[in-house]
């Protein structure tokens, strides 16, 4: 039987009520409230794991985090991602007045008012995003990363009838659509596997009658694999990394450095250019990164400096040292943490707050980096040619 965004399967015993929202509409919001209380359900499953289920009851703990760890960690350009899915949705939501994952927050509401228990059914984002991660090589993750911070940019207004529509997609969806579309390999991770997880905790969730509130993209896969077993426990799993891509990192600077070892020793002034263009090359692209963030005169310099030994080391990154940097000279204060989520509503917000610019900082001067790598190594390559 099928409502109107509502889906109604009866499988073993049990009767399942699957609510399509879009998560940041107020109609969404107002049904699942009237579908709760008119069913009383034994569980309510929602579409959260623990770390947004926290986020969105305690806020978010911004003033917790290190963000120097973050950096050592290797977690900056992640937590940019999420700060960024946050801005697209945070702003969706104030545009109509609405409170983004209000649906969420009444069915968690309803939930305890109905005696129901509740069910965070979503795989937790960081496995999702590893997993997608995982499945890109270096241009997929520098493509990812601009369509995200474009995504940022972006100052499109949306009408409530057009949100509607996007009943077809759930938020990150919405940002990576036209990705997944250059990618299709990433719709596994980022769908696919989402629907596995989130129906066998939606079988496993107690009582005869159960009421999920999901994103309406899942609720087609959903349909169909709440009738298959699945392993949690396995998508729960971040694929080991391959040896490839270190073997790959290993082999370009070892090849670059016997290169001018090399072209020295034939010819020194050549072997000297060489040189000279690895430390431009790298060093001012990722400083131009840097500068771009808007980092402190010194970050920008320890871009500079950093990049073409980091370049030669797949180990270490420009981007972590010009970010330290930025950390230590212009240390965050609680205050920009505690305005962290809303200052990622806007562009300016963004540049303006110390905590959001350092982790652009580190994105960008790494990106520079890389592409300095490219480019010098390909200079070093014509010398070497020329002077066979």
């Amino acid at each position: 039987m099928v409502e109107e965004n509502i889906t109604r399967i009866h499988l073993d015993g049990k009767e399942y009520i699957l609510i399509g929202t879009a998560h940041v509409s107020k109609h969404s919001a107002e049904q699942v409230k009237e579908v709760i209380e008119r069913e009383r359900p034994d569980s309510v499953c929602v579409e959260l794991d623990e770390q947004r289920y926290q986020s969105i009851t305690e806020g978010n703990k911004w003033k917790d985090m290190d963000i120097i760890q973050v950096i050592k960690e290797k977690k900056a350009s992640l937590l940019l991602i999420n700060l960024a899915i946050s801005s697209f949705q945070n702003r969706l939501a104030q545009q109509l007045g609405i409170k983004a994952g209000q649906e969420m927050i009444q069915g968690i509401e309803s939930a305890k008012e109905t005696g129901a228990e509740l069910v965070l059914a979503d795989r937790n984002i960081q496995i999702t995003f590893a997993r997608i991660w995982g499945n890109l090589g270096f241009k997929g993750k520098t493509v990812l990363l601009s369509q995200i911070i474009a995504s940022i940019f972006s100052k499109e207004e949306i009408t409530e009838e057009e949100l509607e529509k996007m009943k077809n997609q759930d938020t990150i969806n919405a940002i990576l659509n036209e990705f997944t579309e250059g990618f299709p390999r990433l719709k596994v991770p980022l769908i696919d596997e989402r629907d596995q997880y989130l129906s066998q905790k939606i079988k496993d969730a107690p009582g005869n009658k159960v009421v999920a509130v999901l994103g309406a993209a899942h609720v087609p896969g959903i349909q169909n694999e709440l009738h298959k077993e699945h392993d949690l426990k396995k998508l729960n799993t971040v694929p080991p990394k391959s040896k490839l891509p270190k073997i790959i990192g290993w082999s370009i600077p070892v090849l670059i450095l016997a290169i001018i070892a090399y072209t020295f020793l034939s010819n020194p002034s050549a072997g000297l250019a060489q040189t000279i263009s690895w430390i431009i090359w790298n060093g001012s692209l990722s400083a131009i990164g840097a500068a771009i963030a808007f980092g402190h005169p010194l970050t920008i310099l320890t871009a500079f400096i950093a990049a073409p030994i980091t370049s030669l080391n797949p180990l270490l990154a420009a981007g972590w040292f010009a970010g330290l940097t930025q950390a230590y000279v212009r240390r965050p204060n609680v205050k920009d943490f505690e305005s962290l989520s809303e200052d990622v509503y806007s562009i300016k917000g963004f540049w303006r707050n110390k905590v959001s610019r350092i982790l652009l900082i580190v994105v960008l001067a790494n990106i520079g980096s890389s592409l300095g790598t490219f480019i010098s190594g390909a200079d070093i390559l014509r010398v070497f040619f020329e002077n066979l």
